[in-house]
C-alpha cells in the first residue's frame, strides 16, 4: 500500500464525520435539518400539573390568590373545595370558579379572571454546547435565543449558527437549522419555540 493510500485511508473516518456533522444528519444517513425557519409554534395553553395562575374574583380580595395545579390536576379554592383544571384553558377555569361561587350561593354574579404565571408542565430541552443544559419550562412568547440563554448560554465551543431546532409537527419529528449568532447579531430573526422543541447545539469542528 502506498503511502497517499495509507494516508486516504486513515483521514476517510474524520472526513465522513466532518460531511455527516456539515449536513446536520442524525447519525449518518438520518434525516437532515431544513435551513426553513420552523413554522409557527401550535400554542397549547390548557393548563398541567405544576402550572401556577392567578385567580381574580371582581371586588373579593379574600377568593383572589395563586394556584399551582396538583400532581393529580387539581387545585384546592377557597369555599368550593377542589377543582380539577387540568386539561382546561384558563378561560374555561375562570368560568369553573364562578359557577362553583354561583352554585354554592357565596356569589350573585362573580366575574372571575384567571392569568397563567408559567407554564410547568410544558417544557422545552436545550442541550448540546451550552453551559447548563436541561429541561425549561416554557412561557409565551419564549424564543430560540431565550431558552438558550436560560441554559446558561452557548458554550465558547459553540457552532451557534448550526443549531438544530427538533420539532414533532403532525405526528412527525422534523428537524430546522437556525443561525442562532446570526439572530443575536441582528441580522436573522429570532422566533418562539413551542412545547417539547428540543434546541441542539453543536461544537464547532476543528
Amino acid at each position: 500500500m502506498t503511502s497517499a493510500v495509507r494516508l486516504f485511508a486513515a483521514l476517510l473516518p474524520a472526513a465522513v464525520g466532518f460531511l455527516c456533522v456539515g449536513s446536520l444528519c442524525v447519525g449518518c444517513g438520518g434525516p437532515v435539518a431544513q435551513t426553513t425557519p420552523p413554522p409557527a409554534p401550535v400554542l397549547d395553553t390548557s393548563l398541567g400539573p405544576g402550572d401556577v395562575f392567578d385567580v381574580r374574583v371582581m371586588g373579593e380580595d379574600e377568593l383572589s390568590s395563586t394556584f399551582r395545579v396538583s400532581n393529580d390536576g387539581g387545585v384546592d379554592f377557597p369555599f368550593v373545595g377542589e377543582l380539577e383544571v387540568a386539561g382546561l384553558e384558563p378561560e374555561e377555569v375562570a368560568d369553573l370558579v364562578a359557577v362553583r361561587l354561583r352554585e354554592g350561593e357565596f356569589l350573585v354574579d362573580p366575574h372571575v379572571n384567571v392569568f397563567v404565571q408559567e407554564y410547568q408542565s410544558k417544557r422545552v430541552s436545550v442541550v448540546g454546547a451550552v453551559k447548563n443544559p436541561g429541561t425549561f419550562s416554557i412561557a409565551p412568547g419564549l424564543t430560540v435565543v431565550h431558552a438558550i440563554q436560560q441554559a446558561g448560554g452557548a458554550s465558547a465551543l459553540a457552532s451557534q449558527n448550526d443549531t438544530v431546532i427538533t420539532r414533532r409537527i403532525e405526528g412527525e419529528l422534523r428537524r430546522f437549522r437556525v443561525r442562532v449568532r446570526d439572530i443575536t447579531r441582528g441580522q436573522s430573526e429570532d422566533f418562539p419555540l413551542q412545547a417539547g422543541d428540543i434546541i441542539y447545539v453543536p461544537e464547532r469542528i476543528f
